[in-house]
């Protein structure tokens, strides 16, 4: 089975501090939220962390209540500049699950976030993001990845970041 990610957008992620997490609430609705993560092979953490939350127990957060109510899930990481050259995105898409925290991961966030240092992540449930598949895109063409096809004038990556291999063959419409 082929990567999930090019290693231009696994490096996107691994310099990124912040993704938003896309759930899909039980009516249906998108909601949206920022969190800090870590990717782990193609396997993306997200803490329930001790930032203040709206609930005293965590597992009562929305995203936990639509991740239980349906695990399908999105991720987006940018890139801003205000020099819009360096511009980039990666969207992924793949299953949440919330487990136990996870040793590796917890290691992993602390390397990634200082702030972490104090708190009891052991101790704490985690969001389990694994990448089924990637999109990406940038402005740049120096992150072109060497690897990926040469983009066309109907693909939705124009330059930059090349679509993951499982998104490679899938039909394109331009970017509007």
């Amino acid at each position: 089975m082929p990567p999930v990610l090019t290693p231009a957008e696994r490096e996107l992620l691994e310099g990124a501090r912040r993704a938003t997490l896309a759930t899909i609430a039980g009516d249906g609705r998108p909601r949206l939220v920022p969190v800090c993560f870590v990717l782990i092979g193609d396997v993306m953490w997200s803490p329930l962390d001790e930032k203040p939350k709206s609930v005293d127990d965590v597992r009562s957060l929305a995203r936990v209540r639509d991740i239980l109510g349906n695990p399908r899930a999105s991720i987006l990481v940018d890139r801003w500049s205000e020099d819009w050259a360096d511009l980039g995105w990666v969207r992924l898409s793949g299953h949440a699950s919330v487990v136990d925290s996870d040793e590796a991961a917890v290691a992993a966030l602390r390397a990634k976030y200082p702030q972490y240092a104090d708190h009891d992540l052991e101790a704490r449930p985690m969001i389990r993001f694994e990448i089924a598949r990637a999109s990406s895109w940038t402005a740049s063409p120096a992150d072109r990845d060497a690897t990926a096809p040469a983009a066309s004038a109907t693909d939705a990556v124009p330059t930059g970041l090349a679509a993951s291999p499982a998104d490679r063959d899938a039909p394109r419409r331009p970017v509007e």
